[in-house]
């Protein structure tokens, strides 16, 4: 008899969230793409990427804690 086979890894794999600045990451100095603006355009890539998964993914459904 043959050990099961060691499941691959999804080649399709959910969109990590990105992770989110502290307040004490800003300098505060007004900068024209400051850290904060970087973030919330990382995250507008990020709902994206995940509304495009969640279509291709049905079956994952809506995951707690993930959103």
């Amino acid at each position: 008899m043959s050990p099961d086979p060691v499941p691959l890894p999804t080649p399709d794999p959910r969109p990590v969230r990105p992770v989110e600045p502290d307040a004490a990451d800003c300098c505060g100095e007004g900068c024209p793409r400051c850290i904060f603006d970087v973030y919330d355009e990382a995250m507008e890539r990020y709902e994206a990427a995940l509304a495009a998964w969640r279509e291709r993914h049905p079956e994952a459904g809506q995951v707690p804690g993930l959103e």
